[in-house]
């Protein structure tokens, strides 16, 4: 059982989609919200965004929801599975918008591609990286099970995730460089790509957040 599942919402980027996913691959419950009350409550919590991030921090700041991911991770130790900017947002800082400060809840920094950005044969690669791509397993975690390594998953993001604790990557993804695609630590699941928009791969990833009992 999944129990109730909490889409933080912050204003930023179209949460209702990730919130059919959640209920296509069986949540029991699932609200699109920023009440704290709601958010405290519910048995997993979702942090996802899109848009820029210095918008974005301050939403989460101006809302409280910065502490209330800080709550559900460390006190209350209840599932969280961040996405694309919500991944970004937990790294200490981001080189957009000429330098945002962001969480602090893992080590690292968020890094713009480049201009130009070069693929390995010399080609130009547009940016943002837009489009399918091939996740690289890193380490084993109970939300790739079922997913094989090397499976395409959809990104949309100019700027990409370096993160100090090697440990703690469990996906990667290659765009010029070799970047962050998927983090875990704990109770946490961040991916840099969109599940809810990866099709069957995206969709028994939602399926394993719901099932995923991380104090086993």
């Amino acid at each position: 059982m999944s129990g109730t599942v909490a889409v933080i919402d912050y204003g930023m980027g179209n949460l209702h989609s990730v919130a059919s996913a959640l209920a296509h691959v069986g949540a029991d419950k699932v609200v699109v919200t920023h009440d704290a009350a709601q958010i405290r409550a519910a048995d997993r919590v979702v942090f996802p965004g899109v848009g820029a991030i210095r918008d974005c921090m301050a939403e989460i700041r101006r809302l409280h929801c910065d502490e209330l991911l800080q709550l559900a991770l460390t006190e209350q130790r209840k599932p969280v599975l961040a996405i694309c900017v919500g991944m970004q947002a937990l790294l200490d800082s981001s080189e957009e918008n000429g330098g945002v400060p962001c969480l602090g809840i893992i080590p690292g920094t968020v890094r713009h591609f480049g201009h130009p950005l070069l693929d390995a044969d010399g080609s130009r690669l547009k940016v943002p990286h837009m489009g399918w791509n091939r996740v690289h397993k890193v380490s084993d975690h109970p939300l790739w099970n079922g997913i094989a390594d090397g499976t395409r998953f959809y990104f949309v993001h100019s700027y990409y995730a370096t993160v100090e604790d090697r440990a703690l990557v469990t996906g990667t993804v290659d765009y010029g460089v070799s970047a962050d695609a998927a983090l875990a630590r704990d109770n946490l699941f961040a991916t840099q790509f969109h599940p809810e928009k990866s099709h069957t791969a995206g969709l028994q990833l939602l399926r394993n957040f719901l099932h995923w009992n991380p104090a086993c």
